[in-house]
């Protein structure tokens, strides 16, 4: 067995799990045979009374299955076929008369969970590295290996569909809580651990305890009534969340309904039925080549010493600089965090330790791993103590003349190879580093807010930047956790280019008698998590008017995409979003938004009129998307895949479609094609394709 050693301790069996050649373990067709064969030795071997699951991989239990492995399946008849082998062969797990305790440190997730939670007992590490989830409905599938049954069975069902419908990671004290983990130890003493566990278990049989329910869930989960209610209200939020794109969660629930009414097998039998729809459709398709572009986006890292920091130089210590600082300190650098007041400097301080003690609170992060965290901060207003810092990022106001003054005394205050990062959504990289005395140290590093949680770093070059600086950019954001996508100078670089364009387009819709929630409900219907008037809101109804009057405003005009003063209005009105709780929308202290009719009248008559729902839905996102072509064509992009990740990542563009890119593949080049030019002939120049579609179209090209 090349996955599994066994080594026994007495007549417990110590099962060794490392896969060869690989930094983790993962499920696959070959992993599955040799658990076969383990189990067969298992059941054989007289000697044996119990066994443990024990990886020898430092931070990694079992990490999910193999995804390029199930990509390269021909056909939905091979993924339900892998399905249903691989239930057979946790059923025989779980069914087995010896006891099998899964002895868990570091990631456990998707089949990996799957095969915990068919053992008998799982023992696991408090860890920060140990966590648990099945994550298959963010890659447009579900659990194939029992993990729609059992996960019900441990944990009940209002917990189990929170795991299965989310797919978010469960940390070590939370699974304790909710009977996903039998018992918590310190990794020094897991092995040891098990071991005891297995020999009560060999010798005295079961002695695991039922969850404990409160109330309510005795009343949702212990009668017919209570699970179908529960069920119902899961269905329409569902429905409601995903507006028809993602059939994965629906899926899950069928499963989850029929494994209620009809009995585990029959559960299992709608799972792996459901798999195998699931592996056809293009949302998988397009969720897992997102997955997996996301993962080589990793490669990306430098490795030569030149290219290494351990400190770095925050400026401004807004929210962004706080973001900023905070994924830092995380990701092991040293800050010093730099300020002209105290107490810009206090507050921020004060949120990132308020996101640490979160963390604390819910026992994802330890007492003495925050405090040890934010020792790394050294507050400071003088502009000398960035004096031996690698890398200075600075996150101010958006203003040309401002960031060319905080260069300056970057250059006078450091050392001469020191990099210089500035923050800017919009700003040309090459204005502000048109005064410095070493252009080729300058860089752009465009986070996205709220920056711990946002998963994209966008990193801008101009024709002066050194490979040692973008290397250097690149490597801190990897290190920060970000996908990072490199693009060319240029106004509003990639993503504000297009989501200028965008909200452009809504603003016309608007313009042409739409209401503010059919606008925004249209684009969700379409597949963005928000509409484009919410995040103008969002955003800053000032920022977008800052913005627009900028470069990028210049260079839309040149376009033929027509000055539009409606936004500025909005702005001098003082209604910028939801920062002043007024804009496209009201925000009440409590309570839900509602649309702030008054704002029609900088859009014409106050009367709203229905329009065509799919034509106003081409007319936003297409020209969202032939804005992306145009990045492309002009090298702004260095590829349509790095366009489909930043889109997603950083704008929210549907993910089921993979991306812009991904988008006109699967509709094909010649519909698109079609539709700008349709497009372009009712509303103009702003319309006209890309030439890059028209080659693409004529010769039958993907982008790729």
């Amino acid at each position: 067995m090349a996955y599994f050693k066994i080594k026994k301790q007495g007549d417990i069996a110590i099962v060794l799990l490392n896969q060869p050649n690989s930094p983790v373990n993962v499920l696959s067709a070959s992993m599955l045979k040799d658990f076969e064969n383990l189990i067969n030795t298992i059941e054989e071997d007289a000697e044996i009374k119990a066994a443990i699951l024990y990886s020898e991989k430092a931070d990694c239990w079992v990490a999910g299955a193999d995804i390029k492995e199930f990509m390269a399946m021909q056909s939905s008849d091979e993924a339900e076929e892998l399905s249903r082998g691989g239930n057979k062969l946790l059923s025989r797990l779980a069914n087995l008369n010896k006891p099998v305790i899964a002895a868990i440190n570091g990631a456990t997730l998707g089949g990996g969970l799957e095969l915990a939670m068919a053992c008998h007992y799982r023992i696991a590490s408090t860890d920060k590295k140990t966590i648990f989830g099945l994550p298959e409905v963010k890659l447009g599938l579900l659990p194939g290996g029992g993990g729609t049954q059992r996960s019900v069975k441990l944990v009940g069902l209002r917990n189990a569909l929170d795991m299965l419908l989310t797919g978010k990671n469960v940390y070590p004290f939370k699974a304790k809580k909710i009977g996903l983990i039998d018992e918590l130890i310190h990794k020094e003493g897991l092995l040891q651990a098990a071991i005891k566990v297995a020999q009560t278990l060999a010798t005295k049989g079961s002695n695991r305890k039922a969850r404990k329910k409160g109330m309510l869930d005795k009343v949702l989960e212990g009668t017919s009534f209570g699970r179908n209610f529960v069920l119902k209200k899961a269905r329409e939020t569902v429905s409601r969340k995903t507006r028809g794109n993602y059939p994965a969660p629906l899926k899950i629930l069928d499963c989850v309904e029929i494994g209620q009414d009809s009995g585990f097998a029959a559960g299992l039998e709608a799972e792996s039925a459901g798999f195998a729809y699931l592996h056809g459709t293009e949302a998988c398709k397009s969720l897992i080549g997102l997955f997996l572009a996301m993962q080589d986006n990793k490669k990306l890292k430098s490795t030569a010493k030149t290219h290494q920091i351990d400190s770095i130089g925050m400026i401004g210590a807004g929210f962004m600089g706080a973001g900023i600082t905070e994924v830092s300190i995380k990701a092991g650098y040293d800050v010093v965090l730099k300020d002209i007041s105290l107490t810009g400097l206090g507050s921020a301080m004060k949120t990132i330790w308020s996101d640490f003690s979160k963390l604390v609170k819910r026992k994802a992060m330890g007492v003495v791993e925050r405090d040890k965290l934010m020792a790394k901060i050294t507050t400071s207003i003088d502009d000398k103590s960035l004096k031996n810092v690698g890398l200075v990022i600075e996150a101010v106001f958006e203003d040309t003349e401002l960031k060319q003054k905080i260069l300056a005394g970057v250059e006078n205050n450091c050392q001469s190879n020191t990099i210089f990062a500035t923050n800017t959504s919009s700003l040309p990289i090459a204005e502000i580093a048109a005064r410095a005395k070493h252009p080729a140290n300058v860089v752009g590093m465009h986070y996205f807010s709220p920056v711990p949680k946002m998963p994209l770093l966008e990193v801008i070059v101009t024709d002066k930047t050194s490979a040692r600086a973008k290397a250097i950019a690149t490597n801190v954001g990897l290190d920060q956790g970000k996908t990072v996508i490199v693009v060319k100078d240029g106004p509003g670089f990639y993503t504000t280019r297009i989501l200028s364009a965008l909200t452009h387009e809504a603003i016309q819709v608007l313009k042409q008698g739409a209401s503010v929630e059919f606008i925004d409900n249209a684009m969700k219907d379409w597949g963005f998590p928000v509409g484009p008037l919410s995040l103008l809101d969002e955003v800053g109804i000032d920022v977008a008017a800052h913005i627009a009057r900028g470069n990028l405003g210049e260079m839309f005009k040149d376009r033929g995409i027509e000055e539009d003063d409606s936004v500025q209005k909005i702005a001098d009105a003082k209604l910028f979003g939801r920062k002043s709780a007024k804009g496209f929308y009201i925000y009440p202290k409590k309570g839900k938004k509602t649309v702030n009719k008054d704002i029609y009248k900088y859009f014409g008559s106050e009367e709203r009129k229905e329009l065509d729902k799919s034509k106003v839905q081409k007319q936003i996102g297409l020209a969202m998307v032939n804005e992306a072509l145009l990045c492309l064509q002009e090298g702004i992009l260095s590829s349509a895949a790095d366009g489909d990740l930043a889109a997603i990542l950083g704008l929210g563009f549907p993910p089921f479609t993979g991306g812009p890119f991904s988008y006109i593949n699967s509709q094909g080049a010649n519909t698109v094609l079609t539709s700008l030019n349709e497009l372009h002939e009712e509303y103009g120049l702003r319309f006209k394709p890309a030439d890059i579609l028209l080659e693409h179209a004529e010769h039958d090209k993907a982008f790729i």
